[in-house]
């Protein structure tokens, strides 16, 4: 469900700059060293918290602060919480069957492994399968995937044996669905988004309606790091107890291992209720490189949103840069006042106002103060590489009103050039503007966009005509030509994907390849921020 709330003034985090709270901006630097240097790492937003307090925080233009991102998996953390919320209340129980909640399937599922699976198996993973049975689930029953993985028998006992299984946290969705009376975001809006201060959040949903609850969930960077605080106060929050201590303490302690497979080492350290155990701490991550880290020792949480299948290289330059960063507090200063409390922010706050005030100041300045004002400086000028080429073609008359004849690649793409003739107001008489014309997804995205070359244009495209009144694709473009070809590419800035497109003057064929592909293999039209039903693949 796609709500409009914003945080209020009073909910915003509090600000510090680094050294105030152990932290040496120095490693932060490296840490974005690190990630920017790589060619399998595109940031996206990074929003550090040291003893309550933002102490670095950014977004890669186009990307930015109010903006949704799709977090895949780091969802389902918040469907954990979910279910932690319900348990205290008592609807659910971690030892009830799980066939107990579906009585109607009761005659079905006679396989006893699948009998005797319980909440808890679900909830870490541990449901018996030796590995992810979405798509045997959904050949089993596409209309109703809890009756298809009830059927399919676990290969073990359950509780024994760890796979990453979308099906489980599916029908955990499906339980606190049921249990409750609500949708996932129904049910946390009163209890947990609302006291967290997460205003506009969006789920994916099933075709019934239904949050996937593995999946779908778009949020901003902001309430990424708001719900790491919280795991990292034990559920605490200012002078409430949102969720309970013990569930905390549960969700994020190993339930079954994780190792073998193959998998990367951050990767085998086990897992919880929907939590990835770390080498350092514990975390809720989705693909692409969607990361809430939570580490206790530190007193820290690390929200990242990026576009990478190398998460592990992100976890390792955490480790090798943020880790030796964070030592003791200096004598004298603060750290004490979390969220809630003292030094807090407007909404409008770009998150480096406390260092930017050090380098106004006229006192004398300490290496860790030009640290932190170095760290500021950098964080507000963040800005992803753009696309590199020329606002226009070498030869002019081959490219005027070019239509393509033929495309290639995952994405159906037609195109048009055309050159628009700027007024003697703008560039001088004569002087020109190229302008590219694109159609996709049998013309439901429209795209008119200006060729400025390696800078970054955000459009909303108008989706009404197939997503009603009101429905807009947010779409950031940047690019140009190298000789006869046309390189543009295509930033879903509320997704992790990115798509680039080429023309070949020559030949007027238009290719596509994603740089990221969407999982589920989604319509162009749906990698927004919504409710979209019927995407039980993503």
């Amino acid at each position: 469900m796609t709500e409009t709330r914003a945080p209020s003034a009073a909910q915003a985090l509090p600000l510090s700059a680094p050294r105030q709270q152990g932290v040496d901006a120095r490693g932060v630097q490296a840490f974005l060293d690190a990630v920017e240097a790589s060619a399998a790492i595109e940031p996206h937003s990074l929003m550090l918290l040291r003893h309550g307090h933002v102490v670095a925080e950014g977004w890669w233009a186009p990307f930015s602060r109010d903006r949704l991102h799709l977090l895949y998996s780091l969802s389902k953390s918040f469907t954990s919480t979910a279910l932690g919320l319900a348990v205290e209340e008592g609807l659910v129980s971690l030892d009830d069957t799980v066939l107990s909640h579906f009585p109607e399937l009761d005659a079905e599922v006679t396989d006893e492994r699948s009998r005797r699976m319980l909440v808890r198996h679900v909830a870490a993973m541990a449901s018996g399968h030796r590995e992810e049975t979405l798509d045997r689930v959904l050949a089993l029953d596409p209309r109703n995937p809890v009756r298809g993985f009830l059927l399919l028998p676990p290969d073990e006992e359950p509780g024994t044996v760890f796979a990453y299984n979308q099906p489980c946290t599916y029908t955990v969705a499906s339980i606190v669905t049921q249990r409750t009376g609500s949708g996932l975001t129904d049910y946390l809006r009163p209890r947990l988004l609302d006291p967290l201060g997460i205003g506009e959040v969006a789920w994916h949903g099933d075709h019934t309606g239904m949050e996937l609850g593995f999946s779908g969930l778009h949020a901003t960077t902001e309430a990424i790091a708001r719900l790491g605080q919280l795991y990292l106060q034990r559920g605490r929050w200012g002078d409430e107890q949102l969720v309970p201590e013990a569930w905390v303490e549960e969700a994020t302690r190993g339930h079954v291992r994780s190792d073998g497979q193959g998998r990367p080492v951050d990767w085998s350290q086990g897992y919880g209720f929907q939590f990835w155990m770390s080498r350092h701490g514990y975390r809720g991550d989705g693909a692409y490189g969607q990361f809430c880290l939570v580490l206790p020792e530190q007193d820290a949480v690390l929200a990242m949103t990026a576009a990478t299948e190398a998460m592990q290289e992100v976890l390792d330059a955490a480790w090798e840069y943020l880790l030796p960063a964070m030592g003791e507090m200096p004598d004298g200063t603060g750290g004490e006042a979390g969220p809630g409390g003292g030094g807090e922010r407007g909404a409008a706050d770009n998150g480096a106002r406390a260092a930017a005030e050090d380098a106004a100041d006229d006192g004398p300045r300490d290496a860790a103060e030009d640290a932190d004002a170095a760290l500021a400086a950098r964080l507000a000028a963040l800005t992803l590489p753009g696309v590199p080429g020329d606002t226009a073609p070498p030869s002019a008359e081959a490219w005027l009103d070019l239509r393509t004849e033929r495309s290639s690649g995952p994405v159906a793409v037609s195109l048009a050039t055309s050159r628009v003739t700027t007024s003697a107001d703008d560039e001088g008489p004569g002087s020109g503007r190229w302008v590219v014309e694109l159609e996709a997804d049998d013309g439901a995205v429209q795209l008119r966009t200006e060729v400025t070359g390696p800078s970054w244009q955000v459009h909303d495209v108008d989706l009404a005509a197939v997503a009603g009144d009101g429905a807009r694709l947010p779409v950031a473009v940047s690019g140009g030509w190298v000789g006869e070809r046309l390189r543009l590419d295509l930033a879903f800035v509320e997704t992790p994907h990115r798509l680039a497109i080429e023309v070949d003057g020559a030949t007027r064929e238009v290719s596509s390849r994603w740089l990221t592909e969407p999982l589920g293999t989604p319509p162009l039209r749906d990698l927004r921020a919504q409710v979209v039903s019927g995407s039980a693949r993503l």
